[in-house]
């Protein structure tokens, strides 16, 4: 690469640090109780520094001070009704009592995720690429509302948990780069749910769901799959997914200063010009912001052909095998200075992304058992059968064999492949977990893979019923551990399988923690 465009680089760089400088030094101040009463959100510092926000996406808070409207769409299986998620008060936090209150005794998709920017890039159902999603017509799926609860300066909030099969898109959107043209981007993501599958990627996008070549897309990725580029350790890492390749460096392969993530809150930024690019990244909960990559373009790259579509949870093609927790991000116009990017992660790192505290009954290396609410079944508990590996619900009460008892007793463990949710093993057969298989609840000894890891973790939830609590799969985000016909399944809610039926759903897929019965 010559020297002269980084000389020119520099200069832009010193004369926007001025007006940068003074907006860190407005958010560094602020705390997790009072940084909504500052005047600068995240696209008010990128509009300081000459690099507006055109697209502005948040379940948790409103990304700019002013901005006072609905963040998010939430729809209910009971009716279909649909419901819009506001913010507190203008330039504040999610109104998640709202949802709360509409999804009741009943469960959610989240169906649009309004833009803040006022260019009306909304993101809504991602639809069928070239490769297919699960639901009908082939589109893809809709995360669930309240399967990634999170706090922000002490409000509760919900991110969007993306399992395999969810995505969305915006193919006609407005303002966003095209061709070679000049962007930035920035994720915050759980730094704990990923797989090594294609893409859990935010931004820019081909705006025909298919493979339109090398560079036609530039987007965050976000996990550990290795077949194109990698970091350091196992991962997961900040990539950027330029189409038909994950990029770490200036080439495919490995990256050694692209680190592993071991954070549970990360925020990840990428950007872009003429034949140069970086991917930065850092704790979205204190610190400040390292350089993965700043340099030239890889061969075959030089000259961006970017669409100027955005997606989310999926891959350029609509690739959809991942998995990842989003919270807020935004694209911009033009290549924002290192300034304004740190005094971004300053005002995100202000406001206290928290994991929601673990419930006592629920922390890791409790004894439980996990008792039936449907009327029917009330004295019944999942246990598992010693005839064979699969799990039912059966009474058990005091006068029960000491082996029926202890069938029926698990021991929480941080989920295998979600530390922000559980997994569950034998309080009766060390090792041994229960998963589901073909959806049928069984139990099986951990063989380690990545894919045991995924059919055994469940992440928990408020009671579909209002009693309790619903355990999603992490690996199928429609599906809840529900009891039908006294066995235990990963079931959607009315869908193709007998054990799918909507009779008693909600109470079916609803359990109570309960003291161990070993």
């Amino acid at each position: 690469m010559s020297v002269r465009p980084w000389i020119r680089r520099a200069r832009r760089a010193l004369l926007a640090a001025g007006t940068t400088a003074l907006l860190a030094a407005g958010v560094l101040s602020g705390t997790a109780t009072t940084s909504q009463a500052a005047t600068q959100e995240p696209c008010d510092i990128y509009a300081g520094g000459g690099t507006p926000c055109v697209a502005a996406h948040s379940t948790t808070r409103a990304l700019y001070a002013a901005f006072n409207g609905s963040l998010y769409q939430v729809r209910r299986a009971s009716d279909g009704t649909t419901k819009d998620i506001g913010v507190l008060s203008a330039g504040g936090y999610a109104n998640a009592g709202a949802q709360d209150s509409f999804c009741a005794g009943t469960s959610c998709v989240i169906t649009v995720i309004y833009d803040q920017s006022g260019k009306g890039n909304n993101l809504t159902q991602a639809p069928a690429g070239q490769f297919p999603g699960p639901a009908s017509g082939g589109n893809d799926n809709l995360a669930p509302a309240a399967a990634a609860p999170v706090t922000v300066a002490g409000h509760e909030a919900y991110g969007v948990f993306v399992g395999p099969g969810t995505g969305y898109r915006n193919n006609h959107t407005s303002g966003v780069a095209t061709g070679d043209a000049a962007e930035g981007m920035y994720a915050v993501l759980d730094g704990t749910h990923y797989n090594g599958n294609c893409c859990f990627d935010y931004g820019n996008a081909e705006t025909d769901n298919r493979n339109d070549g090398n560079g036609t897309m530039e987007a965050i990725y976000f996990g550990n799959l290795n077949l194109w580029g990698y970091g350091a350790g196992t991962g997961p890492w900040v990539m950027a997914d330029m189409e038909n390749g994950l990029f770490s460096g200036g080439s495919a392969g490995y990256n050694a200063n692209d680190p592993t993530v071991n954070n549970r809150f990360h925020t990840a930024m990428l950007k872009g010009q003429a034949n140069h690019w970086a991917i930065r990244g850092g704790n979205a909960q204190s610190g400040s912001l390292s350089t993965y990559y700043d340099g030239a373009r890889p061969s075959g790259y030089t000259t961006m052909k970017k669409e100027g579509a955005i997606i989310l949870g999926i891959g350029g093609d609509n690739s959809n095998g991942d998995a990842g927790t989003f919270y807020e991000g935004v694209l911009t116009s033009g290549f924002p200075t290192e300034a304004t990017e740190n005094a971004v992660q300053a005002n995100i790192t202000s406001v206290g992304y928290t994991a929601p505290a673990a419930s006592n009954a629920l922390a890791p290396g409790s004894r439980i058992s996990l008792q039936a609410t449907t009327a029917c079944c009330t004295t019944d508990y999942i246990k598992h059968n010693d005839s064979d590996n699969y799990t039912v619900i059966a009474n058990v009460s005091s006068s029960s064999s000491t082996t029926t008892k202890a069938d029926a007793t698990w021991i929480v463990r941080a989920g295998l492949a979600n530390a922000s949710c559980v997994s569950f093993e034998s309080a009766n057969k060390a090792g041994n977990y229960l998963r589901h298989y073909a959806f049928r609840l069984q139990l099986n000894a951990n063989d380690g893979t990545s894919n045991f890891a995924q059919d055994a973790t469940f992440c928990p939830q408020p009671g579909n019923s209002g009693q309790g609590y619903s355990f999603l799969s992490v690996n199928y985000p429609s599906r809840y551990l529900r009891h039908y016909a006294y066995n235990v399944y990963a079931a959607s809610n009315g869908g193709s399988d007998t054990f799918d039926t909507l009779s008693s759903f909600v109470d079916d897929s609803s359990w109570m923690v309960a003291s161990p019965w070993s």
